[in-house]
This record gives C-alpha cells, structure tokens and sequence, in this order.
C-alpha cells in the first residue's frame, strides 16, 4: 500500500479562530483541515511562495488481472 503524501501533526488554535475557520469551511462545502491547508496555500502564495498540489493517491481497487486463456 502506498504511504500517504500528507504530514500529521498537532495543532493549536484559539477557539474563535477555530470557530471561523469551521464556518469558512462549511460555506465552501469543505473539512476544517482542508480549509486550513487552503488558507496556508494563499497565505504562502501571497508570501511569493510557490507550493506545488501533490500528486492524489489513486483509489479504488487494482486492476483485474488477465485470465489465462
């Protein structure tokens, strides 16, 4: 199985920031770790830092294998 392409690590936000970044998330029909992980791509971006999008991990199941015949 192939190794995820996202870092865990723990982080620590003020509730009301926490809050507003809930709400954000809910009206763009996205998870508060997705909203967060946007909201550092523009920041970086507004910065002149350019963060490529890794590449996404296929999903589903493999392809079948040929029968002999």
């Amino acid at each position: 199985m192939a190794k995820p392409s996202k870092k865990a690590f723990a982080l620590r936000l003020d509730s009301a920031v926490h809050s507003a970044v809930e709400r954000l998330a809910a009206g763009e029909l996205r998870s508060a770790n997705a909203q967060i992980e946007m909201l550092l791509r523009e920041a970086l971006e507004a910065r002149g830092i350019s963060v490529q999008i890794s590449p996404k991990p296929r999903r589903g199941r493999p392809p079948a294998k040929p029968k002999d015949a």
